[in-house]
């Protein structure tokens, strides 16, 4: 082969190649940024779920503290709540989640608290029904981030 034609083809080569190596990063990338994307959608969509479930466990528990009967729109809304979390969340939040709405439905049950037993629950933090259902989330959140880098 003359040198001449060498050289075409390894310039027609190089061409190719940086060509091939510029459009799979210009995927590589497209694609880490459609994640980023979709990753933040769905924790911006599990913040808005877990604070509405946290707000609806949060006026449930405190009612059923004082009060037998049960607010039933309300445990709808928190059975609703749980059920979508069903869709998305981690096995852990939902778990969390479960024994929170189990113990305000068995909250229901036992009888009623006086101003003086609410503050005595406050101060030795048994009030304090989410805790374990916050740090679920917090957890959940936590991977994502780091599923995000």
């Amino acid at each position: 082969m003359e040198a001449s034609i060498i050289s075409a083809l390894a310039a027609l080569t190089g061409a190719a190649v940086g060509g091939l190596t510029s459009g799979i990063a210009n995927w590589v990338n497209h694609r880490s940024q459609l994640r980023a994307q979709w990753l933040n959608h769905e924790k911006n969509r599990r913040q808005i779920l877990y604070k509405d479930f946290i707000e609806e466990a949060s006026r449930c528990y405190i009612d059923a503290l004082q009060r037998n009967e049960a607010d039933i729109p309300g445990l709808v809304g928190l059975y609703s709540k749980l059920n979508r979390m069903r869709v998305m969340s981690s096995a852990q939040v939902i778990d969390s989640a479960e024994h929170v709405t189990r113990k305000i439905l068995d909250t229901y049950l036992e009888p009623d608290k006086s101003f003086f037993e609410l503050r005595e629950m406050a101060i030795n933090g048994t009030i304090d029904l989410l805790r374990g259902f916050s740090s679920a989330c917090h957890d959940e959140f936590e991977d994502m981030r780091i599923q995000q880098l």
